[in-house]
């Protein structure tokens, strides 16, 4: 709080009830920090946004609900069953794009005419592209915390303090790859790149946190051996796997308990049960619930921006020839500067023809889910299903397709 002084946070959300149950422990940390922050529950947006400095958004459109179904269609066709990878991401990308433009609108109506979006939420390479089309003058900086975990493991690894790692990267949100490691300013890239190539991103310290991680996270970091033991130019993003190894993934996955399930069963069902017993007025652990990485990182980003620091992080913007053999429109994840005024890309250069035809596809599918949604277009949808990597023929991806449209009557676009 000494560095980033804060007067109000305000939770907005348009599930009352949820909102409501989730509230008094969110109270009770702020609590535990200051007493003299106002804290404000809401579900009207003039209320929420109004004369805000930082919008931290993180909206799942359909809620774990039609995750699991983003999961479980794609997998009963033998394809990839993944929230944000593959025709779950792009099903779930057509459930946010317009609600997140929305988002946009209502911030720039209330807040405070400098306020940033400082946006996590997914697909949010899909979320990037479009509302740079949608919202091109929008003061939104869309971020992701996967980068940042595999850096968590990387210090873990090399024993190691996280912020004394220093990254380069390329590629798009959830579809990258580590170029060069530095710790301290020297490069560990090759020791990195042989321990992975053997263990995937798995620390052998038997007392690492990440050790005690879901089943399928386990799957996902030990899963990088195979990758980085067949290519060995860089280092890949976890997420990798899924148009890398899709066949093994979908062999390695449950149909009917998926990644979903996982979640509702674990870690929602445990910060439920804890807000139960602290209505209860029993003693409840919240430090347990924090989050790690995942928040430190949207801090620190804020921060930067807040303050103009200048730090060096991973972030989505526009390429612009940052990367000089990829579309000037891609929106990559790459290093940038964050400043008061936005980020300020790190120049990556050319890179090698394989990384390239990878994200140029997939820079493509992601184009072309953005068009779907813009012109309820069945015929861009089917387009962006099909030239996924993840997706064998057409024919699988119009049946694909045509289960989500069902699945999501409710949060689509109408396709045409």
């Amino acid at each position: 709080l000494a560095d980033f002084p804060l007067a109000e946070i305000r939770l907005y959300d348009i599930d009352e009830a949820r909102q409501n149950t989730i509230a008094p422990v969110v109270e009770k940390v702020i609590r535990d920090h200051s007493q003299s922050i106002k804290f404000t529950v809401t579900t009207c947006p003039e209320t929420a946004f109004s004369g805000a400095h930082f919008v931290f958004a993180q909206m799942r459109v359909g809620q774990y609900k039609m995750r699991e179904q983003d999961e479980k269609i794609p997998l009963r066709h033998g394809v990839v069953g993944q929230e944000t990878c593959g025709p779950g991401g792009l099903a779930y990308g057509l459930r946010t794009i317009l609600p997140m433009a929305e988002l946009i609108d209502l911030v720039e109506r209330y807040a405070d005419p400098k306020a940033w979006i400082v946006n996590y939420s997914n697909p949010a390479a899909i979320v990037a592209k479009a509302t740079f089309r949608l919202r091109p003058k929008a003061r939104i900086l869309n971020i992701c915390d996967m980068p940042v975990a595999i850096e968590r493991n990387m210090a873990e690894i090399l024993e190691c303090d996280r912020h004394d790692l220093e990254v380069d990267y390329f590629g798009l949100n959830h579809f990258g790859w580590f170029t060069k490691v530095r710790l301290n300013g020297e490069d560990v890239t090759e020791k990195l790149k042989s321990y992975v190539a053997e263990h995937g991103y798995m620390p052998q310290n038997a007392k690492s946190d990440v050790l005690h991680s879901d089943p399928s996270w386990l799957h996902t970091y030990a899963n990088a051996k195979n990758i980085c033991s067949a290519f060995h130019d860089y280092l890949p993003n976890t997420y990798m796997q899924y148009y890398l190894l899709g066949d093994e993934v979908v062999k390695s996955s449950d149909p009917n308990h998926t990644r979903a399930n996982e979640v509702m069963e674990g870690r929602e069902k445990r910060i439920f049960d804890a807000v139960a017993d602290y209505r209860a007025g029993k003693d409840v652990d919240l430090t347990k619930f924090f989050g790690g990485v995942h928040g430190e990182f949207i801090v620190d980003v804020a921060m930067s921006l807040a303050f103009d620091l200048r730090k060096r992080y991973l972030v989505m913007v526009e390429n612009n020839g940052a990367v000089e053999n990829l579309p000037s429109d891609a929106m990559v994840e790459i290093p940038a500067y964050i400043t008061d005024r936005g980020p300020e890309p790190v120049r990556v250069g050319e890179i090698p023809t394989f990384y390239k035809g990878l994200i140029e596809q997939q820079e493509a599918v992601e184009k072309l889910i953005v068009d779907a949604a813009v012109e309820h277009s069945y015929e861009k949808a089917l387009m962006a299903f099909t030239l996924s990597k993840t997706v064998p023929s057409l024919l699988v991806a119009k049946k694909i397709l045509d289960d989500m449209i069902v699945a999501n009557k409710a949060y689509w676009p109408e396709l045409h």
